[in-house]
């Protein structure tokens, strides 16, 4: 997982747009309905991301492993993508990992980076 501490006294959206997070998704275009888009309820937004895609870091931060967030931090969970490296500091539209293809365990979805604020807040504004 991917995630970055804001100081308490910067609001959320001091951050600014975020980079593309995928390569060949310049606009962070978000993935619309699909089979398992019904059974799995988050507060963040899917990403579309072709499988074989290379994964951008959108804002700078710490690649820390596994992380018990809190609500000051974003997040954007690397489950389906392979990481370049596991722990340490991340820049902005950095290479964080490859997209791996999703359908060898969801059939029929659309594969994607889901990226949410740990404050579940819309990061929409950022993309």
């Amino acid at each position: 997982i991917f995630s970055t501490k804001i100081p308490t006294h910067l609001p959320v959206i001091a951050a600014g747009p975020w980079e593309p997070i995928c390569a060949g998704n310049p606009r962070n275009k978000i993935r619309g309905c699909d089979i398992y888009e019904h059974f799995f309820c988050n507060q963040g937004v899917d990403v579309i991301c072709r499988d074989g895609s290379t994964v951008y870091a959108p804002f700078s931060g710490v690649i820390r492993g596994q992380v018990n967030p809190t609500p000051l931090e974003r997040i954007m969970p690397l489950i389906m993508a392979l990481p370049v490296s596991y722990r340490g500091r991340i820049n902005k539209g950095q290479k964080i990992g490859v997209m791996l293809p999703m359908q060898s365990i969801y059939r029929d979805i659309t594969s994607h980076v889901h990226v949410q604020n740990c404050d579940l807040s819309d990061p929409t504004r950022n993309l």
